[in-house]
């Protein structure tokens, strides 16, 4: 009888969205003949299980937080740290001395930890419930933890189950290191598991040998072998599409339903087809697979049909590193050909041009990611990013007119860089309130598998596991130094007394933003700038004269004072140019352009969109 499999996605999977790579597995094994695994959602479960052990007091708002924000100071691995390391009290300390040099919440990872033991002893009753021969635990950020605990119970109430992980956490050193460090894991895929995973199947069939599952760590007796990764990824071709049917089953049966709005999850790309020729030097995220990968568009547009018919969602998220440019020709025109009203995410480059951000809107894409990282271009050539700041907040604003909502994070802290160069955009910031501020602005992370992390040259000789790892893993330096993802260096560029001034702006900037907008309005041949920002005069700026019409629309796209003289120069006017550089002047002194680089961009949306404060 052909050995029967659990697929796990332990906390802190999204519990709005399913599992990809458990819907991927399980779609790979039906495509090669192999029983489809069932799957465990860990974290709808402990979403359940809280709300049913504490009459609702705990529930999926306390499981968002912890998911959402926990992330970077490892609350959601420490909630159930006691539990692997059969210790209640330990991380407790290790956290409170976190707590004196970090200002974070922990206030619901507190509240959820007491939980978590009983949590760990349902979840391995309720996965041994089906029977396994194997189970298998997909691992990326904070599921290590949870995953680990959750496994080791298993091994303790049922030591043939063959225990399987794999998934972003076990990339690279990241993986050989969790297999050496417990033991109870028999097995760990490195590397992408649509060829690796049916193949271990067949391994533990004892129809193929261990060793010749690309990327496996697995132990022979009592001696650790790790083969090779595969040669080449995975080809589009060969990516199939997801089988979410049980994820949804479980949704639709379950009390979490009423407290969330469930998204799908869909691939179109993998890798970056800009990491190839420039990779960022801060981003770590493509870990040991840079190489960029896309589906064809009839592939995208059927895969996509068939998903949002089967489970009758129109909200998607897209969970490539970025689109493939070719989508904004082949594929996003004729999703909007199909009218369906879908709400769909995408990570993409900056510099979107206003084409772009238009087949953007009318194909449903409501919500970007376009990874702009920071408004000074000085710090932008040191990310290696291909863009200037002035042409990011281009894409602000005209985000902002076509009512995309934007995601973004402003970084600091980059090698080289100082507090002058970032001046006179940190002057400006005021006046760009009415446009979507960053998330946040924080400094920089080491990032395994990043150019900074890989060349220590670049600026980041010295490096240790990441302070948050103190309260998660009971695991001396060197070993942890191969396991985790982030790491702690000396502060490069901006010292925290510089670059408070620009956290401080930023954080002004979202109380701002809800009640301002800056709008243009045409008006009988002239030009109306109608202001109504939080901190400026509410007033409507006129411009008639036809030259300064006319080179207003020219600042719309971002100009130097030459090349604007040119422009206008080649419609047949030839404004003064002291004149004009006066005009200038006055713009930025009042708000209405953003200048960088001898560069000037007019700031105005040409809609106000609806804001939700």
């Amino acid at each position: 009888m052909p050995r029967s499999t659990c697929l796990a996605a332990m906390p802190w999977q999204a519990i709005e969205s399913p599992s990809l790579p458990l819907g991927l597995l399980r779609a790979c094994c039906a495509a090669e003949g192999l029983p489809v695994p069932r799957a465990y959602h860990g974290g709808l479960r402990l979403t359940e299980f809280l709300m049913a052990a504490t009459d609702g007091e705990l529930g999926a708002a306390d499981y968002t937080d912890v998911a959402e924000n926990g992330l970077f100071h490892g609350l959601g691995d420490w909630v159930f740290t006691g539990v692997l390391h059969d210790d209640p009290d330990f991380g407790v300390t290790a956290l409170d001395d976190y707590l004196t040099r970090h200002s974070v919440d922990v206030e619901r990872a507190r509240r959820i930890r007491p939980y978590a033991a009983e949590f760990v002893e349902l979840a391995a009753t309720e996965i041994l419930d089906g029977a396994p021969d194997t189970v298998g635990f997909s691992t990326t950020f904070m599921q290590n933890v949870p995953s680990l605990a959750v496994a080791r119970r298993i091994k303790q109430l049922a030591p043939e189950v063959a225990i399987v992980f794999g998934g972003g956490n076990c990339d690279g050193d990241m993986g050989i290191a969790l297999h050496r460090n417990y033991r109870f894991v028999d097995h760990v895929v490195r590397g992408e598991g649509e060829v690796a995973f049916p193949a271990l199947l067949r391994a533990l069939e004892g129809e193929v040998p261990f060793a010749d599952v690309p990327g496996l760590c697995w132990w022979d007796g009592d001696t650790r072998r790790v083969n090779a990764t595969q040669r080449h990824p995975v080809p589009p071709g060969r990516i199939p599409v997801p089988d979410f049917d049980d994820w949804f089953a479980h949704l639709d049966a379950s009390p979490v339903r009423s407290h969330v709005e469930p998204k799908l999850v869909v691939e179109t790309a993998r890798g970056c087809w800009w990491g190839e020729a420039h990779h960022c030097t801060f981003c770590g995220l493509n870990g040991t697979l840079m190489e960029f990968r896309s589906k064809s568009p009839d592939r995208v547009l059927d895969e996509l049909a068939h998903l949002v018919s089967r489970h009758q969602v129109l909200d998607v998220i897209t969970v490539d590193n970025i689109i493939d440019n070719n989508y904004f020709r082949t594929v996003l025109p004729r999703i909007a050909e199909l009218g369906w009203d879908l709400r769909v995410h995408y990570e993409l480059k900056s510099n979107l041009k206003p084409a772009e951000i238009e087949v953007l809107r009318r194909a449903g894409v409501a919500h970007v990611q376009p990874g702009i990282e920071s408004l000074v271009s000085p710090v932008l050539k040191m990310m290696d990013k291909g863009v200037s700041g002035l042409r990011n907040v281009r894409s602000l604003r005209d985000c902002e007119s076509n009512g995309l909502t934007v995601s973004w994070n402003w970084l600091y802290g980059f090698p080289g860089e100082t507090a002058a160069e970032y001046a006179d955009v940190v002057r400006q910031l005021p006046a760009l309130c009415h446009l979507q501020p960053p998330s946040a602005a924080g400094r920089i992370l080491l990032e395994r598998f990043s150019p900074y992390y890989d060349n220590p040259a670049l600026g980041f000789p010295e490096r240790s596991s990441a302070d948050l790892y103190a309260h998660v893993y009971r695991l001396p330096e060197a070993e942890k130094a191969d396991l985790v993802y982030l790491f702690d260096t000396p502060d490069r560029g901006l010292s925290e007394a510089e670059a408070a001034e620009l956290v401080a702006l930023v954080h002004a900037w979202h109380d701002l933003y809800p009640d301002s907008y800056l709008r243009r309005l045409d008006e009988d041949g002239a030009v109306v700038l109608q202001d109504r920002r939080v901190g400026w005069p509410h007033e409507d700026v006129v411009i008639e004269d036809p030259d300064l019409v006319a080179a207003y629309r020219e600042l719309e796209q971002g100009r130097t004072l030459p090349a604007l003289l040119r422009r206008l120069g080649d419609a047949g006017r030839h404004p003064d140019p002291d004149d004009l550089r006066a005009w200038l002047d006055a713009l930025l002194s009042r708000g209405l352009v953003f200048a960088e680089a001898d560069g000037y961009l007019a700031l105005a949306t040409t809609a106000a969109p609806v804001k939700v404060g």
